[in-house]
């Protein structure tokens, strides 16, 4: 492992294990492995499908309708594209709607650049987070400590929260958001045990 404190959180892992070893309830064990196994061997592959979030970020597709779902967006979103232009920049196209938007090859490369400076374990928890949210920038957001885990979650699950709230509850819509805050818990907390 590449610090004591991520060694000491998967020790503590297996020390919680029983007769039947549940990989499910390891997830710095499963981050970890997944960084030796398959990023290690191909990292350049894990970095590019990590890139591709950079051109279909969550934060850069906003809603047409309805103006309060819009204007949750603008103020939950909008600060973090401007945090990441002027933190990597790495300015990002924002539009309305789902018609996909060509990202500039510049700022995709800004992104590449932040990669390829991180280790596999630290590649490994982001791209984790990265897929678990939708978003390259808020995964970034993250491991820059520029939000937490919560704000994370809030800002991926607007939309869906959003229509929860017009329509009602749906319990298979609420079980795949609760599945979602673990990972992206898990991710984070995951990413700030290899920053230590």
């Amino acid at each position: 492992m590449p610090c004591e404190a991520l060694a000491e959180a998967i020790a503590d892992e297996w020390a919680e294990q029983d007769e039947v070893i549940d990989a499910s309830s390891m997830p710095n064990m499963q981050l970890a492995s997944t960084a030796i196994d398959r990023v290690r061997p191909d990292t350049g592959s894990v970095m590019d499908t990590v890139l591709a979030y950079a051109g279909t970020d969550l934060l850069c597709y906003r809603a047409d309708e309805p103006a309060t779902l819009q204007a949750q967006q603008w103020e939950s979103w909008q600060p973090l594209v401007e945090w990441a232009e002027k933190r990597y920049e790495a300015p990002l196209k924002v539009t309305d709607g789902v018609m996909p938007v060509a990202q500039s090859p510049e700022s995709v490369e800004c992104f590449r650049g932040v990669l390829s400076k991180m280790d596999v374990f630290g590649l490994s928890g982001l791209a984790n987070l990265t897929q678990a949210c939708g978003s390259l920038v808020l995964a970034l957001a993250v491991l820059e400590e520029e939000i937490d885990a919560d704000q994370c979650i809030v800002a991926c699950q607007l939309d869906e929260r959003h229509q929860i709230a017009r329509w009602g509850e749906d319990e298979e819509l609420t079980a795949r958001l609760n599945r979602q805050a673990d990972d992206i818990r898990n991710a984070a907390r995951f990413l700030a045990l290899v920053k230590t």
